[in-house]
């Protein structure tokens, strides 16, 4: 996403990513017999789906204009901190202390990265970051939804569906929005690998590991973006590691231990 993000621009880029994988999933769903799944819960498919990718994807794709791939992947850490605060009006779970204390130290750790500008990033002001945090917010809001709403439907349907129906929302704003100048052929790599590995393959055992965790267990998934995300940053984008980043990875994934402690 950092490598296409400038180059397409936010709505093309995830129009297209959106659209492309739901174009690889949609055969599959056919063959599988499960478009009759997604047209008996299609406004509910709809719905989630749209808030595990359409709108996120762009707001990260918005913040990774600036921000540096490594910062934004620990700030993506904050989704099962998100997903766990949205447990307590959707799922009814407590917030007990170690789930307060969990959330105060990812809290401590967003903060580090603000006041610290962790790698360095020259936005202005501190829009990015919050837009990674309602990207997250989002993610566990529909992680929560697809256990309450969509609960033992096969996952390459409500996969699929998903972003099937984020793709129709994006694609008058992609045709909008679309560049002027020429694309490079590393951007349109990086939008197929961005399509069909981190989102067609990925999304497709999210939603299994949701239906089988439940939505907090699964998300998760997240510890692990932080250590790829710096480490993919650092060898092939050249990005800077600070003492603020590791800091505040080390906090936020603090606070997701707390959290997923039983």
């Amino acid at each position: 996403m950092r490598i296409a993000a400038p180059v397409f621009g936010p709505l093309a880029l995830i129009a297209l990513r959106v659209g492309l994988a739901a174009c690889a999933l949609l055969p599959l769903m056919a063959w599988r017999g499960q478009l009759a799944v997604w047209r008996a819960h299609w406004p509910d498919i709809a719905l989630t789906g749209i808030f595990l990718t359409a709108f996120p994807f762009c707001l990260i794709a918005w913040a990774q204009l600036s921000l540096p791939a490594g910062m934004a992947s620990v700030l993506n850490a904050t989704t099962p901190l998100m997903t766990a605060l949205w447990a307590w009006p959707l799922a009814g779970e407590k917030l007990t202390p170690p789930r307060l204390a969990g959330l105060a130290l990812g809290l401590a750790g967003v903060l580090v990265l603000l006041r610290g500008r962790g790698a360095g990033f020259d936005a202005a002001g501190p829009w990015p970051v919050l837009a990674m945090l309602g990207a997250t917010a989002s993610y566990g809001w529909a992680g929560q939804m697809v256990r309450r709403r969509l609960p033992g439907l096969p996952p390459l349907a409500t996969a699929g569906g998903g972003l099937a129906s984020g793709a129709l929302l994006m694609l008058p704003l992609a045709a909008w929005a679309w560049p002027a100048g020429p694309i490079p052929a590393r951007a349109w790599l990086a939008l197929l690998a961005l399509a069909w590995l981190c989102t067609a393959l990925a999304y497709l055992i999210f939603y299994r590991l949701i239906a089988r965790l439940g939505a907090t267990r699964a998300s998760g998934v997240t510890y692990l973006v932080p250590v790829f995300g710096v480490l993919w940053g650092v060898l092939f984008l050249g990005e800077a590691l600070s003492p603020a980043m590791l800091l505040a990875a080390a906090l936020i994934l603090g606070g997701v231990l707390l959290l997923g402690r039983r």
